[in-house]
């Protein structure tokens, strides 16, 4: 059973190991974002990456729910690798960093995702409370894994928009560093667009030429919508085509675990779509999303990256996602991070994202600031506007 740890604020909270634990109401405060409802926290209880724990956290006002969050805890030890592209010395400098003083990373938030997708409260809870709780919330989860013999080093709260900083600042977070790494890149669709051609007519020519000669490298690749059994027959495949983009990646905290999208399905069923793309009858690549309301979520994806290059491939799974999205009466797609320009390129634009964090040894927090730009420097890329001027 979950542990009771009052506060000195009127919130108590309650800390949960399991779904089946949470209160009966918890996804009354999920209506608006899948990813805190006891279904996605299901997916994350059976198939969360294999360095990873989760915990599930309730907010109380008295005896009522009020609030609800997540925590995730990644022990970085049991990585084998951090990702394999731009082998350097200084990513070698940054992985040892890491593993001797910043491998235990207890984030309040959501890793696997870019967003804000951190908490869900009642409309008469103020903001400050919730945070003031959950930094509690967080030295109760330290003692937790303390218990368990694991170490925190480093404490985190993730992806919120700037707005939201005063509040931070209210609940007494100026000892923590505020950091923001790559934006998240989201697309807002216009009412007045009601299919893809619409989208198409919007674009000024480069980027309508840009459109046309990726469609046509594509010929030849026939997309399917996959279903379970589809997802099932293919998993080697898919974790194989997975890998080989999450490998080359940057940086990595986490690897997907083999039976995560298979199980993303059993559980999310239709709000869950996986596609593949298939090139004589061989699958060759694949994407996500995720329906989250009137937003459309991308996830993970994986390709062949020969047949990438030559076919355009991620450039037309964007154009795909936009195209469904569009179709289907969606008011923004979540693009998330990483391939800023490309996804600038197709109309994605970035909102700044601020997170929070600090080192259990204060010698060690003092340092975090410089180490961190040291080890994340800002990514240079140039935004793009593909459409036309109004």
């Amino acid at each position: 059973m979950g542990d009771f740890f009052y506060l000195k604020t009127p919130l108590s909270i309650k800390i949960y190991s399991t779904v089946s634990e949470l209160p009966d109401n918890w996804n009354n405060f999920a209506v608006e974002n899948i990813f805190l409802s006891k279904e996605y926290l299901t997916v994350l209880e059976k198939s969360a990456p294999s360095n990873m724990f989760c915990h599930f956290i309730g907010l109380f006002d008295k005896d009522e729910l009020v609030g609800i969050s997540l925590s995730q805890f990644l022990d970085l030890n049991k990585l084998e690798s951090f990702g394999e592209r731009d082998q350097c010395v200084k990513n070698a400098v940054r992985n040892t960093i890491l593993k001797r003083f910043c491998s235990h990373i207890l984030i309040i938030g959501n890793n696997m995702l870019t967003g804000e997708n951190t908490y869900s409260f009642s409309d008469t809870i103020e903001k400050v409370e919730i945070l003031n709780a959950l930094k509690k919330a967080s030295e109760k989860l330290k003692i937790l894994f303390k218990k368990k013999g694991l170490k925190v080093h480093i404490t985190t709260f993730k992806d919120f928009p700037q707005e939201e900083l005063k509040s931070f600042d209210q609940a007494g977070f100026n000892h923590y560093f505020q950091f923001s790494a790559q934006p998240n890149m989201l697309f807002d669709i216009p009412n007045h667009w009601k299919s893809e051609q619409d989208y198409i007519d919007a674009l000024s020519k480069k980027y309508r030429d840009q459109y046309k000669r990726a469609r046509k490298k594509a010929d030849g690749i026939e997309k399917r919508k996959m279903e379970l059994e589809d997802i099932i027959k293919y998993e080697e495949t898919i974790y194989e085509l997975y890998f080989h983009v999450a490998k080359n990646a940057h940086f990595n905290t986490f690897f997907l675990a083999k039976n995560h999208f298979r199980v993303f399905k059993e559980l999310l069923r239709d709000k869950f779509l996986f596609y593949g793309y298939f090139l004589d009858d061989k699958l060759i690549g694949f994407n996500t999303i995720i329906k989250n309301g009137e937003v459309m979520d991308t996830y993970f994806l994986g390709y062949d990256e020969s047949i990438q290059r030559e076919k355009m491939l991620y450039l037309n799974m964007l154009y795909d996602m936009v195209a469904y999205s569009i179709n289907k009466g969606f008011k923004k797609i979540i693009f998330a991070r990483t391939a800023l320009e490309i996804k600038s390129s197709i109309g994605a634009k970035p909102l700044k994202m601020y997170s929070f964090a600090k080192h259990n040894n204060p010698i060690a927090d003092l340092a975090f600031e410089k180490v961190y730009c040291y080890l994340e420097p800002e990514v240079e890329w140039k935004e793009r506007n593909p459409f036309k001027d109004k």
